[in-house]
């Protein structure tokens, strides 16, 4: 399943490692202010059973980020996408269709779900957090975004020992995609052109 319509959805966090017995809440802000950059690998499936009677597919790929606004979000199964933004442009390039899609990132992070991992520490300002107790050996917090037009209703975060470990995503439908990380690396050393998109030859642009 391609993940075009969850796009905001690059979109999520990190503390010090001192932090491992910290509630959520303190885990994200120490992530968010300690996190210039990271990488890692995730894996996404929305809940619940499709039209078939079977379970979702399970997307899986990598990331790296560098804040604010800097991001490569690459889905390599089942179907191959890469979502990059350069703090400045977002494309999207869907390798079947050899398309790239270019928007103006702006403040289209705002109270998505990417701003929690790309954008700047200022998390309050675009969502009310709480705490959510602990659930499958993580300290969950809820994010729900102040602005009342956005994609996701409540976004929860779970945090051990200072790494996030899963989202969820609920969206104004009802549904619910869940992403998990591993191997989530901190402020590694990147290269100063790491995000800067290269259209792949013939591939068709279409901008919004």
């Amino acid at each position: 399943m391609k993940f075009t319509t969850h796009i905001s959805a690059l979109i999520a966090t990190l503390a010090l490692s001192g932090a491992a017995q910290a509630g959520a809440l303190d885990q994200l802000k120490a992530f968010a202010s300690g996190t210039k950059a990271a990488k890692g690998e995730f894996t996404q499936q929305q809940q619940g059973k499709t039209k078939s009677g079977k379970a979702a597919p399970v997307s899986s790929g990598s990331f790296v980020f560098a804040r604010p606004g800097k991001f490569i979000w690459t889905y390599q199964k089942p179907y191959e996408q890469v979502l990059q933004a350069d703090g400045d442009q977002l494309y999207i390039y869907d390798k079947d269709l050899n398309q790239v899609t270019v928007k103006k990132l702006g403040n289209a992070l705002g109270s998505s779900p990417a701003a929690i991992l790309f954008g700047s520490n200022n998390l309050e300002q675009n969502f009310t957090l709480s705490e959510a107790g602990e659930r499958d050996g993580a300290e969950w917090l809820n994010a729900v975004p102040k602005a009342k037009d956005t994609t996701f209703e409540q976004i929860s975060i779970g945090l051990k020992g200072g790494v996030p470990v899963a989202m969820e995503l609920k969206d104004s439908f009802g549904q619910t995609s869940v992403l998990k990380f591993t191997s989530f690396q901190r402020n590694p050393q990147l290269a100063a052109q790491q995000f800067k998109f290269e259209i792949p030859q013939g591939a068709d642009v279409v901008k919004q």
